[in-house]
């Protein structure tokens, strides 16, 4: 009961992480965070290491790393998907590595 608990606080945080990541840096790419870009661009970096590590499993391994190839039109953007992207690539090399 406890473990199910935790993953849907893991899945909550995943999925807060994201969201708040996608509207950060889209205001990022659009050039409205003004004098506090670089502290906004730290955060949307470290939520795309916490959407990395906590959102994709290895069954999404594939179509997260194709859409977000796709997707990185803004600046903000390839910000938040770079880490999370490099997290995702890192752990499928591990995965392979068991096998």
């Amino acid at each position: 009961m406890a473990k199910e608990k935790s993953m849907g606080m893991t899945n909550r945080l995943g999925s807060w992480s994201f969201l708040v990541g996608v509207v950060l840096a889209v205001l990022l790419g659009l050039g409205l965070t003004g004098a506090y870009q670089p502290q906004v661009l730290w955060v949307v970096f470290l939520l795309g290491v916490v959407v990395g590590l906590l959102n994709i499993t290895s069954t999404e391994v594939s179509a997260f790393l194709t859409s977000g190839t796709v997707l990185v039109l803004l600046k903000g953007v390839l910000t938040l998907f770079v880490p999370a992207t490099m997290i995702v690539a890192l752990k499928a090399v591990f995965v392979l590595a068991k096998q």
